[in-house]
């Protein structure tokens, strides 16, 4: 009976040890490219699919239904009907609520700088010591985001090392001539990004995220108000928040990802806090203030 246990415990430790940390959904669309002929097509959302899923990105093990649910849609813009594409990728993730089917999203950008080489059948290889190219690189980078943003909200500033990997990713690119790696690439690029995640300056946002997941939206499904006037006493934190700064990215990706969240959320508060929370938002996110506006007429609901 104890070898039988201790050959259970053998295997499932192994099958923690292989489990893959992203559940990400992979779409390559074309709809600007003309030909009949989009084979390639194919195979490069199998070998993003194949890259971003069977690769293990974190140290830690993760059971199959600990993945990180996310999405990639490449949209092809440009292909000389060879190797060498351009185009734009959305990069979605998401966070399951405790104890509930409502998932929060976390992420939610559009990547403009997207110029790559790939050949049909080919295997899309990365190592975190050098640049092997601009398609593994970008993906490795998203990969990276994901995975330390998600551990974000989990434990107070836990996606830091995730987001040193990132800087990695940046550091091995350098040597590049691709666009979105250097900080003359614009102000919304991979650059500025990784400086927000990894800058001193953006720690109350990183902070924010994991007490409104951990201690607001993880508390609803057992007690609504209680995880509401949590992330109602949270929201002047996000009045800190620097959005003036050159390449102040960080703020536009975590506005764009919560805005609508937010509203509904305080859809469901008392008047007084309802209020509070509008001029809040509106303050510190003045872009999306015509959503937080809403809020001033509608009524407390239940879940």
């Amino acid at each position: 009976m104890k070898k039988i246990f201790f050959y259970i415990i053998l295997t499932l430790a192994g099958f923690r040890v292989a489990a893959q940390d992203l559940n990400a959904r992979v779409q390559v669309l074309s709809p600007k490219i003309q030909g009949s002929n989009k084979r390639i097509f194919q195979t490069l959302e199998t070998a993003m699919r194949d890259f971003l899923n069977g690769r293990k990105w974190s140290a830690d093990p993760i059971l199959p239904q600990e993945r990180i649910d996310c999405n990639f849609v490449l949209n092809i813009t440009n292909w000389d009907g060879s190797s060498n594409f351009s185009g734009e990728l959305q990069v979605q993730s998401s966070r399951p609520v405790y104890n509930s089917t409502y998932s929060s999203t976390i992420i939610n950008l559009t990547d403009k700088d997207i110029d790559f080489i790939y050949n049909e059948g080919q295997t899309i290889d990365y190592t975190d010591q050098s640049f092997q190219s601009n398609l593994s690189s970008i993906m490795a980078f998203y990969a990276y985001v994901i995975i330390g943003l998600d551990y974000d909200t989990f434990s107070p500033y836990g996606g830091s090392s995730y987001f040193a990997a990132c800087q990695t990713v940046i550091n091995n690119a350098q040597t590049s001539s691709y666009r979105g790696w250097k900080a003359f690439d614009g102000n919304i690029s991979r650059y500025w990004l990784c400086e927000n995640l990894n800058n001193k300056a953006y720690a109350p946002l990183r902070s924010f995220l994991y007490d409104y997941h951990r201690n607001g939206l993880d508390m609803m499904a057992d007690n609504t108000s209680k995880g509401l006037k949590a992330i109602a006493s949270l929201l002047p934190s996000l009045q800190q928040v620097d959005r003036l700064r050159v390449g102040a990215m960080l703020p536009l990706i975590f506005y764009t990802a919560k805005s609508d969240e937010l509203v509904s959320l305080f859809t469901k508060a008392e008047p007084q806090d309802r209020l509070q929370a509008m001029n809040i938002l509106i303050q510190a996110d003045p872009a999306n203030g015509n959503k937080y506006q809403t809020l001033q007429g509608s009524s407390p609901t239940t879940r």
